[in-house]
């Protein structure tokens, strides 16, 4: 994820593998756009622009390449009435797993403890591309991960299928030698997880695709030059853009790493009026707000705002609060201890809070080099799963209250359901024998109910505002963590 927002000008570092297909010609300057190769595997075609506009020429039809027209396209409402996702941070970052996936980076610009690691634990000159061979994924089993974020709860999974590394997760022609079918376990890793996603579950399948690469010679140059050159983008992003896109159809474009640049340098604009009018997506895919130093927050389909963005107040725009289940990394850390994961409790709290604000929470898990999801995170999406099982309703397809929290009990959130007449209130404490809901208006309540109680549940206008509700033992209710209280409207 983002973790550093300023990078220092590395000149001269290099990948030891190519980036590019022998023979790849580069004419930076001129008004021409990169188009899905059609013949050769290896092979980068660089035509004139007709279909794909990224030099601000029209598309066919439909959105234009401004923001004020793209940010006039509504959000498919099957992402507003999901609300859990499945975040996955996976690549050759798993191999070290030390300090987070930042770790190149990291190293690369002088921390202490990574040096230290690398003096301790490899030969003098081991580079991080040496790590690739030892990306090994054995133990992948994209079916296996279907079905636990199946039972997870989650609605929908968004895979990194490339990080700021560079290394992709499928067989890119844009990356050569640098990714999953060249160098490590040498499968479409993307592929048949999103064939698993689809075949075995009802989620939605999306990609996160980071924008710029640390050390690529392409961004350093463009960098290097004030970014009035764009052969990175035009020769590698915006190639790989299309190519996710027209093979893989993500009903998510998770769009990462655009900080250091203006959404003009990245051609974004271009990119989402494509998306939005004439991808194979263009109805149903929903994009962020990542497309440029000034977009965040700003632009784009749903706002992230920041990494693990939970303000606690209802938002004006549709969000999204992108968390991890390790506090200190998104990536696998092979020195994780207990303490550093997330409580079921925790991550319920998150959970309730973002949805009673307006968001969707994506829960993030970091795989380990062979492809296993550790037990102590697969543990945290099962749990999850058993509360949504019982507690679903006031989670799905539910729109904020009048009020996010109440106004006297501390730690009670709201949701709604107007198509049902129903608002859900959601008990973070065990309130014992009775709970005060000051924010419920007791002239409209026609019943009462507890979710996973079968229990008959009493209830009494309070003496100055609210209501009193007589609420069941704890043993007679099937949540252990948050309990919801239906209020049944006239």
């Amino acid at each position: 994820m983002r973790g550093h927002i300023a990078l220092l000008l590395l000149v001269g570092i290099t990948f030891s593998h190519s980036l590019h297909p022998p023979g790849t010609v580069f004419q930076s300057r001129t008004p021409a756009e990169i188009l899905p190769a059609d013949s050769s595997e290896n092979e980068v075609v660089v035509k004139p622009a007709k279909k794909y506009a990224i030099n601000g020429i029209k598309p066919n039809a439909g959105y234009e390449p401004t923001w004020a027209s793209l940010d006039s396209r509504p959000l498919p409402s099957w992402y507003d009435e999901s609300k859990v996702g499945i975040f996955i941070h996976w690549g050759v970052f798993a191999v070290p797993g030390f300090g987070s996936e930042w770790f190149w980076y990291s190293w690369k610009t002088g921390s202490a403890s990574h040096a230290k690691f690398m003096e301790d634990n490899y030969p003098p000159q081991f580079t991080y591309q040496d790590f690739g061979p030892q990306f090994t994924a054995e133990f992948y089993d994209p079916y296996k991960w279907a079905d636990l974020f199946q039972k997870s709860g989650a609605k929908y999974v968004v895979l990194t299928s490339k990080h700021h590394e560079g290394y992709t997760l499928w067989p890119s022609r844009y990356s050569y030698s640098w990714n999953a079918k060249d160098v490590g376990p040498q499968r479409d890793i993307l592929g048949q997880l999103a064939d698993a996603i689809r075949e075995k579950t009802d989620l939605r399948f999306g990609l996160y695709h980071s924008l710029y690469e640390w050390f690529n010679p392409l961004w350093e140059n463009d960098k290097l030059n004030n970014f009035t050159t764009d052969e990175f983008v035009r020769f590698k992003t915006l190639p790989e853009l299309y190519e996710i896109v027209e093979k893989y159809k993500p009903e998510i474009v998770w769009s990462d790493g655009e900080w250091e640049a203006e959404d003009t340098y990245w051609k974004s604009k271009e990119f989402l009026a494509w998306l939005y009018n004439e991808s194979p997506v263009n109805s149903t895919v929903v994009t962020n707000d990542r497309w440029g130093h000034e977009t965040l927050c700003t632009h784009g389909g749903y706002y992230t705002c920041a990494d693990r963005y939970n303000p606690g107040v209802l938002q004006p725009h549709k969000w999204e609060n992108c968390m991890t289940l390790d506090k200190e990394s998104w990536g696998y850390r092979r020195n994780s201890q207990i303490e550093d994961y997330l409580t079921p409790d925790e991550l319920i709290t998150t959970l309730v809070e973002t949805v009673a604000c307006g968001g969707n929470l994506l829960v993030n898990v970091g795989p380990t080099k062979e492809g296993i999801i550790n037990p102590i995170q697969g543990e945290r999406l099962l749990q999850l799963g058993e509360w949504l099982g019982v507690n679903g309703d006031a989670i799905y397809e539910s729109k904020p209250y009048v009020v996010q929290n109440d106004t006297v009990t501390p730690e009670v959130w709201y949701t709604t359901n107007p198509s049902r007449k129903q608002v859900y209130a959601i008990a973070l404490n065990w309130p014992g024998q009775e709970l005060y809901l000051a924010s419920v208006n007791s002239t409209t309540v026609s019943s009462i109910n507890v979710l996973g109680s079968t229990q008959t549940i009493s209830w009494s206008p309070a003496p100055v505002r609210g209501i009193n509700i007589n609420f069941p033992r704890l043993d007679d209710i099937k949540s252990q963590w948050a309990w919801t209280v239906v209020i049944n409207q006239k």
